[in-house]
């Protein structure tokens, strides 16, 4: 087998600068990724590893992130063994179950969602994750036409549709996001699915009643004007990826657009809000 490099990655601001560089570093050859405590372990080909991949990143070179790093030589990686070593199943409140297709079924949950990452810790585990679906759940979707932006796995565009949706849109601008989205509606039966590649400049023409963005501050306050313009009278905007902290910008950016907060959950240090078009 051919020998792998592990990047040890230490990085700050840590939840957010880790989440951007997973992001950034996923298109750049490297074929997984696990979170620490100070940051990412990176997976990536002996012979594919060049520093530039780190150092020449657009959120390094502008200070978006600050970060160290070093390597380590792997000879071999059982990547079936490394992912169900570290895979495990997650429960959001009483009526989600997320699971790999090697994990027994719940189906005594309401929601028993199959979710195989096309990146081996791509899991959608994160905090945000769990707060989009908590707030999904109560959100009216019956019926009802909904965007997932930014639907990486595709597990909320999944919980969309087992929760009514006439129809969902997933988008994503890593096409392997798409793929899986792609695999996963599949595994959960899932029909009303379409998943595309693109970001906020696709949506042009584009209504939706319901839109779901799980993405980061910056992207959010960037693109809410689309997302605005996008939503039918009465519509819904969901969105999650930032902190706590940072909500205060993000309501005034969407009250100077017509929106309305109307519903705030957190996981220290995330958030996710619910907006209504007036």
């Amino acid at each position: 087998m051919e020998a792998y490099l592990v990047v040890n990655l230490n990085v700050q601001p840590l939840e957010e600068g880790r989440d951007m560089l997973l992001a950034f570093l996923s298109e750049k050859g490297f074929d997984s990724f696990e979170e620490t405590p100070d940051g990412l372990r990176a997976y990536i080909l002996e012979k594919n590893w060049q520093p530039s991949l780190v150092t020449e990143l657009s959120i390094v070179q502008s200070g978006a992130v600050q970060l160290t790093f070093d390597t380590e030589k792997m000879e071999t990686i059982n990547w079936n063994e490394e992912w169900e070593r570290h895979y495990e199943p997650i429960s959001i409140g009483d009526s989600i179950h997320v699971r790999a297709p090697f994990h027994a079924p719940k189906p005594e949950v309401r929601f028993d969602l199959l979710i195989e990452p096309k990146m081996s810790f791509g899991t959608g585990h994160h905090q945000t994750t769990r707060l989009m679906s908590l707030l999904l759940l109560e959100m009216e979707v019956q019926g009802k036409s909904v965007l997932d932006m930014g639907t990486g796995t595709g597990v909320l565009a999944i919980l969309a549709e087992k929760t009514g949706a006439r129809e969902v849109t997933a988008i994503d601008n890593f096409e392997w996001a798409v793929e899986n989205t792609i695999e996963n509606a599949a595994r959960n039966s899932c029909s009303k699915i379409t998943a595309l590649h693109g970001d906020a400049g696709s949506l042009e023409g584009m209504k939706f009643n319901t839109i779901l963005a799980n993405i980061n501050r910056n992207v959010l306050l960037e693109d809410m004007r689309v997302y605005a313009n996008s939503l039918l009278p009465e519509g819904y905007l969901a969105i999650s990826g930032f902190f706590e902290s940072d909500r205060p910008l993000l309501d005034e950016e969407a009250e100077s657009l017509g929106l309305v907060a109307e519903k705030l959950l957190t996981e220290d240090p995330w958030a996710a809000r619910l907006y209504r078009k007036k």
